[in-house]
C-alpha cells in the first residue's frame, strides 16, 4: 500500500517529468533555430564580400576565399572565377544556384557517410547580368554542438526532475512529521488515559487545526464516557436501595407473615418499591433517549397554537392523575397563538415538559397547594412558567436540582422523587435550544421558567388570558 508520502513524491515525479517533457521539446526546437540562424549568419558572412565586390566593380576581379570556406562565384555565362566547394557539391552547383533560400543538401557522393551542407545562394544583378553567389557549410559542427546542447538540455531536466521528487518527499516528510507525533501521542493516550490532550504546534497551519478538532473531539468522548460512568453509578447507587428493601420484604412475607393482614401489608410494600423501581428505569431510558436525540439533532417542530393545545392537554393529565390530592390547578395559555411561529420541539415533548413539573411540583406538596402553569409569548419566544407552593428548594440546592439524581436531604430522606424529573426537562429543553431557569423562594415555592425561541416567522407578543 502506498504512503501518503510516496503518493505525492511519486506524482510529483510525474508532474514534474511531463513538464520536463514539454519543456525539452520547446527548448529543443529553440536551440535548433538558434543554431540554423548562426549558421545562415556565418554563410551571409562568408558571401558578404564577394556581395559587396560584385555589386562595385561589376564582376572586377575576385580575391580567393579564406581557409575553410566553401564559395563558388557563378557569372552569367555560366564560368565559376571562384570555386572552392567540395567535389560533392560542385555537381550540383546548378540546382544550388536555383535556390535562393538556405537549405540542407546531402550529396548522393556523401549519402552513405552520413555528410549534408548547409547552403546559401545569393543573386546579384549588375550590367553585366546576374552573378550568384554559393557559400556553403558542413553540417558537421551544427550537428555537434546541437547534441551536446541536447546532452546537457537531457542531463539538466533528468537533474530537476529527481531533485523535484527528492525535495516532494522531503518536504512530505517534514510535513507529515507532526501528523506521526500526533498518532504517537494518541496511541499513548489510549494505553494510558488521562486527562492529557494531543499537542498542538505552535504553526497555525492546517495540523494545527486538526490536532485542535481532535482535542476538542477527546474532551467530548472523555465528557461523554464521564457522564456513562456517573450515570451508571448513580442508576446502581438508586436501584440497590429499592431492590434491597424489595428482596427483605420479600423474605420477611415468606418466612415471618403471621397472618394474612401482615403477608398483604408486605406484598403492598413490595408493590411500591417494584412501582419506583418502573419508575426510575423508565426516566432513565427517557432521559438516554433524550440524550441520543440532541446527537441526532431531529428533534421536530411545532407551531405556538399546538404547543398551546398540548400544554393544555398536560394540565388536564395532571388534573386526572392528581385529583384525589389537594391541589389547585391553574392554566393561563396563549390568546392568540400567532400563525407561522415555529420552534424546535415536538408537542409530545412540550407536554412531558409540563408533566415532569407538574409530578414535582405534587409530590414537593403532599399535603396540597397551589400549581399555576402559565404560556406566553414574548419577544419571539415561548415562555413557560410552572409556580407551586410547595416550600420551594432547599438553601443552596439551585446549582445541583437540574442534575441526574439529583434530590434534598428532605426529599431523599422522605423518599420522594428518583431525581430524574428536572434532568429530563432541561435535556428536552437543551434539544429544543431553549433555557431553563430556577425561581426559588425557600418556604414558599418554586417557579421554573422555560424559554423557548422561534425558529420561523416570530410571534406576536399575546396577552395569557
Amino acid at each position: 500500500m502506498l504512503t501518503i508520502r510516496n503518493r505525492i513524491a511519486g506524482g510529483s515525479l510525474v508532474i514534474a517529468l511531463l513538464i520536463s517533457l514539454a519543456a525539452g521539446i520547446v527548448f529543443n526546437a529553440q536551440i535548433e533555430r538558434i543554431l540554423r540562424d548562426g549558421s545562415i549568419a556565418v554563410l551571409q558572412s562568408d558571401s558578404a564580400a564577394y556581395v559587396s565586390a560584385l555589386q562595385n566593380q561589376d564582376g572586377g576581379p575576385l580575391d580567393p576565399p579564406g581557409l575553410g570556406q566553401h564559395i563558388a562565384v557563378v557569372a552569367p555565362d555560366g564560368s565559376t572565377p571562384v570555386n572552392t566547394l567540395p567535389s560533392a557539391l560542385r555537381d550540383m552547383l546548378p540546382n544550388l544556384v536555383a535556390s535562393h533560400t538556405p537549405r540542407s543538401v546531402t550529396p548522393e557522393s556523401a549519402q552513405s557517410a552520413g555528410i549534408s551542407y548547409l547552403v546559401l545562394s545569393t543573386p546579384i544583378t549588375t550590367a553585366g547580368g546576374e552573378w550568384h553567389v554559393v557559400a556553403a557549410r558542413s553540417g558537421h559542427e551544427e550537428s555537434t554542438v546541437l547534441d551536446e546542447m541536447r546532452l546537457l538540455l537531457f542531463v539538466g531536466l533528468a537533474l530537476i526532475v529527481l531533485g523535484t521528487a527528492a525535495t516532494a518527499w522531503l518536504l512530505t516528510s517534514a510535513a507529515l512529521a507532526p501528523v506521526k507525533r500526533l498518532r504517537a501521542s494518541a496511541e499513548e493516550l489510549s494505553a494510558s488515559p488521562g486527562t492529557e490532550l494531543l499537542p498542538v504546534a505552535s504553526a497555525r497551519d492546517e495540523i494545527a487545526e486538526l490536532a485542535e478538532t481532535l482535542n476538542e473531539l477527546i474532551v467530548r468522548l472523555r465528557a461523554s464516557a464521564s457522564r456513562e460512568r456517573q450515570l451508571v453509578s448513580d442508576a446502581s447507587h438508586e436501584l440497590r436501595t429499592p431492590l434491597a428493601i424489595l428482596t427483605m420484604q420479600l423474605q420477611l412475607a415468606e418466612a415471618e407473615a403471621s397472618s394474612v393482614e401482615q403477608l398483604l401489608e408486605d406484598v403492598a410494600g413490595a408493590r411500591r418499591n417494584v412501582a419506583r423501581l418502573t419508575a426510575l428505569v423508565n426516566s432513565l431510558l427517557e432521559l438516554s433517549t433524550l440524550e441520543g436525540l440532541a446527537a441526532r439533532e431531529d428533534g421536530g417542530l411545532s407551531d405556538a397554537a399546538e404547543l398551546d393545545r398540548e400544554a393544555r392537554d398536560a394540565v388536564e393529565r395532571a388534573r386526572f392523575r392528581f385529583g384525589a390530592a389537594a391541589i389547585e390547578l391553574s392554566y393561563e395559555g396563549l390568546a392568540v397563538p400567532g400563525p407561522g411561529a415555529q420552534f424546535a420541539i415536538k408537542a409530545e415533548d412540550f407536554g412531558r415538559i409540563i408533566d415532569n413539573l407538574a409530578s414535582n411540583a405534587v409530590t414537593a406538596m403532599p399535603g396540597g397547594g397551589a400549581l399555576t402553569v402559565t404560556l406566553a409569548l414574548a419577544r419571539g419566544a415561548l415562555v413557560l412558567r410552572v409556580a407551586d407552593t410547595g416550600g420551594g428548594l432547599e438553601p443552596g440546592f439551585e446549582a445541583h436540582a437540574l442534575e441526574r439524581f439529583s434530590r434534598g436531604d428532605a426529599s431523599r430522606a422522605a423518599g420522594r422523587g428518583t431525581g430524574l424529573g428536572l434532568a429530563i426537562v432541561a435535556a428536552i429543553v437543551t434539544n429544543a435550544g431553549g433555557t431553563i431557569a430556577l425561581e426559588n423562594s425557600p418556604g414558599v415555592g418554586l417557579t421554573v421558567t422555560v424559554t423557548l425561541p422561534a425558529v420561523g416567522a416570530p410571534p406576536a407578543a399575546a396577552a395569557p388570558r
